[in-house]
């Protein structure tokens, strides 16, 4: 695609960026087929080719007006398109540089940027939100019903492993640790996925360790108009794992949302021009490993712990950020069948469920439409339970079904330890 970007962004970082992933797109439609919103709307502008021209008017001059921004706003930022492009085009960053440039010309209504002023700061501070959450679900008849529907159900709380039940190595050998990042919203809504993945850790032998000056990784903040705040948030928590990694003391940096997990193994691309943390973010992303990519170096270990597990109907549901983002296919799927999960096929299992971080809760409309879709295939060949990767489609999808909807690592643990009946009261007693 040819472009004559104008003066004033032509020179900038961000404008190479936006012309370099411009000028790889071929503008062939492609794109379209695996569009959620394009399939929804049926509207050309909103899909990743409509959206890649108005983009590219914006950066060639166009003043953005209130209509373009509304249609990058609906843009869920899947990346089915960049799985399916052809060409290779990084949608993703150009899709970030119309955002702030967007973000920058034209000024929302002041009720949005209250919404997104509240959800930024509320969902990135775990403390604040765990209080806000106790008092949304007292008083959940007073909140609108999109609101309401995202306090999601009360899960039981996780219990960490105690300190003599963690790995230990035999002999001399230093015992092996991997950080985990425990996030902002998955302590308060489903405190168990964490406890189960530091007994999963342990039973191969690994210890999980949480750096207490770790905390949100930004990806609330970036996808929500606050880039700065994202860097803010990324550069906090490199300062907090970098010493371990860096000396080897700890080996890994697992994260088991995969919304997070994108986010951090993408700090190298988003501090690639500071000089003070360039080098150590491309370190502590290629140092980051979702739970299924450790795991899968570790599977003859996971096999010789698990029990006998009851047959069991599932269905798994591969979120945009693990399938798209961090380009992890089949991985997960193929340990819960050799864990003795009876895997069930899912129909356009590419597509998103709608849930997209905040989105779900800006835009309610479309989010409910792609999540009744999502559940429509997911619970086709009638499972017993729904398994998922990512706290935000969890609690996104189990608005919509009474079937349990859980982490996947949930199930693992459940596995490794015997327990018999995995549905419902399974996961209740953890």
């Amino acid at each position: 695609m040819e472009t004559n970007l104008a003066p004033w962004i032509r020179d900038t970082t961000a404008g190479q960026t936006a012309e370099r992933v411009l000028r790889s797109c071929v503008h062939c439609g492609f794109c379209t087929a695996t569009c959620p919103t394009y399939q929804l709307l049926g509207d050309e502008l909103d899909g990743p080719r409509g959206r890649i021209y108005l983009i590219k008017e914006v950066l060639e001059g166009a003043p953005a007006t209130r209509t373009v921004q509304q249609h990058l706003d609906r843009c869920l930022t899947c990346l089915g398109c960049e799985t399916t492009c052809p060409s290779g085009v990084d949608y993703r960053q150009l899709l970030a540089v119309g955002r702030e440039v967007v973000e920058a010309q034209v000024r929302r209504p002041w009720t949005e940027r209250c919404v997104r002023w509240v959800l930024r700061e509320g969902l990135t501070r775990p403390g604040l939100f765990g209080a806000a959450l106790s008092v949304g679900r007292a008083l959940a008849l007073a909140l609108p019903a999109t609101w309401r529907q995202k306090m999601g159900r009360s899960r039981p709380a996780g219990v960490w492993p105690e300190a003599g039940t963690l790995a230990r190595s035999a002999g001399n050998t230093p015992p092996r640790q991997v950080f985990v990042l425990r996030g902002c919203t998955q302590p308060a809504l489903a405190p168990a996925i964490d406890s189960a993945t530091a007994r999963v850790l342990a039973a191969i032998g690994v210890t999980a360790v949480v750096a207490p000056r770790a905390g949100c990784c930004g990806a609330v903040q970036y996808h929500l108009g606050d880039p700065s705040g994202a860097l803010q948030a990324a550069r906090r928590n490199i300062d907090a794992w970098w010493p371990q990694l860096a000396s080897g003391e700890v080996e890994a940096l697992v994260v088991n949302a995969s919304g997070c997990g994108l986010q951090v193994k993408d700090y190298g691309q988003l501090l690639h021009d500071d000089p003070l943390y360039a080098d150590k973010a491309r370190q502590v992303s290629a140092q980051t490993r979702d739970p299924a990519e450790f795991l899968l170096a570790e599977r003859a270990a996971l096999l010789k712990r698990v029990g006998p597990v009851p047959a069991q109907r599932v269905v798994f549901h591969p979120p945009c950020s693990l399938q798209h983002g961090q380009k992890i296919h089949g991985v997960v799927e193929a340990l819960l069948t050799a864990l003795g999960a009876e895997l069930l096929p899912v129909n356009d299992a590419h597509l998103c469920c709608g849930s997209a971080g905040a989105y779900s809760l800006l835009q309610p409309g479309i989010s409910t439409a792609l999540r009744d879709g999502k559940l429509a295939a997911l619970q086709a060949a009638h499972p017993q339970m729904i398994l998922s990767a990512n706290i935000g489609c969890l609690a996104h999808l189990e608005t919509g079904t009474t079937l349990p909807v859980r982490h996947w690592l949930e199930w693992v643990d459940a596995a490794l330890h015997s327990r018999s009946v995995i549905p419902s009261d399974m996961l209740e007693s953890l």
